[in-house]
């Protein structure tokens, strides 16, 4: 009874920062602008920024996939989380970019000739299969310690 009481608090308190976080996020954040090529937002992610932060997410993810997940991964499910998590974060631009090569594209602005849109591409389906590939073994390995680990306390 006791942990069910810290685990609905912690829920709670999470719950609240993820609220003032995500309003504070929303609030601050900067005005988009339009972008009319692909070519704009390759400019972007070939900036020394996001390549750093790129860099240090790939490295991040093998780390965990070579050290962590043979260690931990049939204990702890956030390491695949955590994995699933880093790669989503870099999957997010190339979807953006393919989204809007896509939508220039259909509104008569060919963008699939340029070869970043298939970068993009060959990134976006990467990182969903990465992604696809560590959320099952996830859930595999969590389903399978969950219930043992929860059996006798059901009942």
């Amino acid at each position: 009874m006791r942990l069910r009481q810290l685990f609905w608090s912690l829920i709670l308190v999470h719950s609240a920062l993820l609220s003032v976080g995500s309003t504070t996020i929303v609030l601050h954040a900067p005005q988009e602008r339009e972008i009319q090529s692909v070519l704009e937002v390759w400019d972007l992610a070939t900036e020394p920024a996001f390549l750093f932060y790129a860099a240090l997410v790939i490295t991040t993810v093998f780390v965990f996939i070579i050290h962590f997940i043979p260690q931990y991964g049939q204990t702890h499910i956030m390491v695949y989380i955590g994995v699933c998590s880093l790669v989503g974060s870099l999957s997010v631009m190339s979807v953006k970019a393919l989204g809007i090569a896509l939508k220039l594209t259909l509104s008569g602005m060919n963008q699939l000739i340029y070869p970043q849109s298939w970068a993009f591409t060959i990134v976006v389906i990467t990182c969903v299969i990465t992604q696809m590939n560590y959320l099952n073994k996830g859930v595999k390995s969590w389903k399978q310690g969950f219930n043992s680990m929860t059996q006798p306390s059901l009942v």
